[in-house]
Parts: structure tokens; sequence; C-alpha cells
């Protein structure tokens, strides 16, 4: 068995060779993946961002702060994340939690609490009465707003709710009731695209329903709108209507009707599949609802997780079944998704199950790291290209930045236990006990 020792061991070696990637030019970045060819590279237009860009590294370093101190070098990248996105958020306008100014209020919050103000004060300018307006791109020559929480409305309502301030509730509040003003009705319930226009569905955490309406209700919870709250509820009836409760689990399609990509219909990670959809059961439990046609809510949180354990993962059980082991679409977002559980199911067998499970998330990641001198990094892989390794990626959701947090994470669970601190974000807070939370909002 892997040792917590090993654990944090690697996490702090992939964390080196990160710390190694970031470059300066008006600030820190980040090349999101590494090719070893000895090519110079620019930053990118998302060099900020929390998915691929540094400010994906706050969560790295609010994570190591919980079990040592930060050294001269991270204290000096923390103090350049916050003055450069500080200064950014005055003018930018992309608004999203991953590419924009809710990502850049996580991670103020998470290095300078109090600097959150700047990126929701912007965020509070730019809102217009159907959300904000979007830079991303998503559908070529339209800016209109986006519901899902990578890009849209969701993430920002999530944000707010999460950082609190003066400017939350506002934000939180149109948010949602643009949510509100674009869903879907449907036979079983309420259904959201990633736009209103979008005519194939995600209806999972990232970019669907489970999304929407998980944001929807914790604003709900936190501003006392019964309405937000009974939306929520009614885009989890619909999640049902479309998943697959075999098996004693419950898995809904990665799209629906099925993608023209070649993809596995049916996925196990946090943005298309049971682990981020996990996440809509747990807040409509923080938001009081009880049961969801028929089933009780705690019931379809614990059937995502089942459908998690008994699906395989992280076994690469064939070409495009699992290869992937970042935090968006592998096994450490999963691994997270199961520490969160287990953290709130303390004291049960089920959160020893849990445990168990995310423990074999390590392993995987310890038995596929690549390490040297330089430190440790991961290659996922494209089993359609000719050379399948794709070069190491250095980022929060796609790299070794967010690998490096769960093992590091991973290994103080294990020593600390139940109880053990978790760094939190605003699409997950409410999984997990209040009381171990770092923020504390």
């Amino acid at each position: 068995m892997v040792t917590s020792e090993e654990y944090r061991q690697l996490g702090e070696a992939a964390w080196s060779w990160v710390l190694d990637q970031v470059r300066e030019d008006e600030g820190p970045w980040l090349p999101e993946t590494v090719s070893g060819d000895g090519r110079d590279v620019t930053p990118a237009k998302d060099r900020d961002s929390l998915y691929s860009g540094i400010a994906g590294l706050a969560p790295v370093l609010a994570e190591i702060a919980q079990h040592r101190d930060l050294s001269e070098r991270e204290r000096a990248l923390a103090d350049g994340i916050v003055t450069r996105l500080s200064a950014q958020a005055k003018d930018r306008v992309e608004p999203s939690l991953y590419d924009g100014l809710a990502g850049d209020a996580t991670a103020l919050k998470l290095l300078a609490p109090g600097e959150e103000s700047i990126a929701l004060r912007r965020l509070d300018d730019l809102t217009t009465p159907d959300g904000w307006k979007t830079t991303v791109g998503f559908e070529p020559g339209s800016d209109a707003p986006l519901n899902d929480i990578i890009m849209g409305s969701a993430g920002v309502v999530m944000t707010a709710v999460w950082a609190r301030g003066e400017f939350a509730d506002a934000i939180a509040t149109t948010g949602g009731e643009a949510l509100l003003r674009t869903a879907d009705r449907t036979e079983a319930g309420l259904d959201w695209g990633i736009a209103p226009t979008t005519p194939s569905r995600a209806p999972n955490y990232s970019h669907g329903t489970a999304g929407v309406a998980a944001a929807l209700a914790v604003a709900g919870a936190s501003l006392g709108r019964a309405d937000f709250v009974e939306a929520a509820v009614e885009g989890a009836r619909h999640v049902l209507s479309v998943g697959l409760l075999d098996d004693d689990g419950f898995v809904v399609p990665h799209t629906i009707p099925p993608s023209k990509r070649e993809v596995e219909p049916l996925t196990y990670t946090w943005c298309h599949g049971p682990a981020g959809t996990s996440h809509l059961f747990s807040a409509l439990s923080y938001a009081g609802v009880t049961d969801v046609a028929g089933f009780p809510v705690d019931e379809l949180r614990r059937r995502c997780l089942t459908s998690l354990l008994t699906s395989g993962v992280p076994e690469r059980l064939r070409p495009g079944f699992w290869d992937n082991d970042g935090r968006c679409c592998g096994t450490a977002g999963v691994g997270d998704v199961l520490l969160d559980a287990a953290q709130d199911r303390a004291g049960t067998e089920l959160s020893e199950t849990l445990l168990r499970g995310a423990r074999t998330m390590g392993d995987a990641l310890v038995e596929r790291a690549i390490q040297d001198a330089s430190g440790a990094r991961w290659r996922f892989l494209e089993y359609r290209d000719d050379d399948p390794l794709l070069p190491p990626g250095t980022a929060w959701m796609q790299g070794a930045s967010g690998i490096a947090a769960y093992l590091l994470r991973l290994a103080r669970s294990i020593e600390t236990g139940p109880n053990s601190s978790v760094v939190d974000r605003p699409d997950q807070w409410w999984a997990v006990p209040a009381g171990v939370r770092v923020t504390g909002s």
C-alpha cells in the first residue's frame, strides 16, 4: 500500500516541476503544456484563468499552506498572482469562473482575503438582466450569456455565494433569475444547455443541468429564494429522467443526443459523470431538500458514488475509457470528490469505503507519474493519435498543479482524519462539513 508520505512526496515533486515552469512577463504566467522540444512559447490569452492559468495556482498554494509554511519563492509567486489579478480585474470583461472574473475572485480570496472584492465589484458592474456577456466564443459571433459552471452564469452564481461580501447577493440574485428565464420545460422538470440555443445537451455537472441546478440550490438557500430551490429540484427531476439507476448506482449520459465526437456514452468524471453530478444532490441537501421524485437526495448522492466505485476507474479498460488523470476529466477529480464525501460521511462504513476509493485514485497517480530530477508530471493519452502520449500539462484542471493539490490533500486526510481541513472552492464547498472549510464563509 502506498503511504501518506509517498503521496506527499509525489505531490511536492509535481509542484516543484510546476513551479519551475512559471515565467514572468508583466506578472507570472504558466505555459499550459511543456513539450520539451525547446520551442519558445508566449503567454496565452487565458494566462490568468483558473482552468489553465495562474489563478489555478492559488488553490495549490492554499493546499500547501495547510501542511507547511510557504517558501520565500512561493510567497513571492502568491504575491505576484494577487498583484496581477487585482490589476487585470479592473478592466476584465470575461465573467466566468474558469476563464474570467469569477476565477479571479476565487484565487484572490484564497491568497489574499478581501482582495476578491475587486473582481466581484467588476462583475457587479458588468451585470445585465440576462446575466453576463461572454467572450469565450462558444457560439461564433455571439456574446450572449451562457448558463453553465465553466463558462456561464451558474459558475458566477456559485462564486458569489461562496465569496460573500458586498456584491454577492446582487450577483447571485441576477444570475439565478437569468437562469430561471433560460430554462427549458421538459416532461420531467427543467433542463439547461450551455446556451439557450444549444441543440445537444451535456446534462452532467460542468456544462449542464446538474451544475445549473446545484448553483440554484445553494443560491436559493443563501438568499432565501424558494423559487430558486424549486427550480433546482425540477432540474434534478429532469436529470433523473435521463439517467440510469441500474445496479444501485446512478449515471447520466455524456451527451444527449449522443455526441458526434468519438466519446464514451457514459463517463465517470467530474465534468461529465457521476463524480461531479453527485454535487447536485449534496447541494439539494444543503438547501433543505430531502427527496426528488421519490428518492432521498442522500441516496442519490450515494448512488453516484457507487457508480464511480464500480465503474472500473482508474483502470484503462479500453482505449478512450480512462485516458486522463487530471481534475476536470480524470483521476484527481474523482479522488477529490471521494474525499469530500468521505469527510461528509465521517464515522460511517461508507466513509471508509470512499477513503479506500480515494487512495485507489492516488495509487494510480503514483504508478503513472513520470519522475526525474526536475520533479514529477503526467502525460495523458489521446488514443486516436499516432503518438498517443500528450505533452505534460501544468494547470489546475488538466495538469500537474491540480494533481499535486489532490495528492497533498490525500496525504493530509490519511494522517489527520475526517476533520482534516479542506481548501474549499465555489463549485464544491457545500459537499463538506462547514467546520472543515478553509474559507469558512
